[in-house]
């Protein structure tokens, strides 16, 4: 993660506006972006390409985003914004209940936008949805009782093993290949690959699959760095 770019405040209005092109909702630049990148991939959202799509030009982006990193930042914390938190469930639940449970969600929210995951990591994500995902999941490992340095580090490593498995999604194998994969692994010969034949009925590990283990890794260490901590 790079440079930071505040959505909140990131558009600007110029006074300028470019004759016989009227203006574009925000709302409705923000979904066509959203849609180039579902579509085309992160690399593809360029100032350009949007005002193809939008039919206008460049100059009426530029009366709300200064650069494409503000656009950028915008689109990302529209997509933050579509998680879906159970309030009264996660005050209910334990920290480690809930850290799991917002990494989850946050890791199903990107999976249904499987090619937006490269562009978390161009600036750090500080939009008003951004920053009340992280607020809640600070607060959760605060209110376990752990210390600020320990609830920041639990924090990014949570944040990190969302986006580098969300950054996978969109590469992920689908059914066929993994059909395949799993065949040429149990054609292998007993005798060079004894072990990779013993675990072959296991082989390859769902993305999503090898997302949850790993999570448990991480809040099973984190319940044990926490315990030794108040010994």
């Amino acid at each position: 993660m790079t440079s930071s770019s505040q959505p909140a405040a990131g558009g600007t209005e110029s006074t300028r506006r470019s004759r016989g092109r009227p203006a574009v909702p925000l709302d409705r630049i923000l979904a066509t972006a959203l849609q180039l990148v579902d579509e085309e991939g992160a690399e593809a959202l360029s100032m350009r390409t949007l005002a193809q799509r939008l039919e206008s030009g460049t100059a009426t982006l530029y009366r709300h985003f200064t650069s494409r990193a503000v656009l950028v930042g915008h689109v990302v914390d529209r997509v933050l914004g579509e998680v879906e938190l159970d309030d009264r469930a996660l005050a209910k639940m334990s920290w480690d209940q809930a850290c799991q449970a917002l990494a989850q969600a946050m890791f199903d929210t990107l999976g249904e936008h499987r090619k937006v995951a490269p562009l978390l990591m161009e600036q750090t994500p500080i939009g008003p949805n951004a920053m009340m995902l992280r607020e809640r999941s600070l607060a959760a490992l605060l209110g376990g009782g752990l210390s600020p340095s320990l609830a920041a580090r639990a924090y990014a490593t949570l944040a990190r093993h969302v986006l580098g498995f969300a950054i996978q999604l969109s590469g992920s194998e689908n059914a066929a290949e993994q059909q395949q994969v799993s065949a040429y692994f149990h054609k292998l010969s007993p005798t060079d690959f004894p072990a990779t034949l013993a675990v072959a009925d296991s082989l390859p590990v769902p993305l999503e699959d090898e997302f949850a283990f790993g999570l448990e890794l991480i809040i099973n260490g984190l319940r044990q760095l926490h315990a030794r901590r108040l010994h």
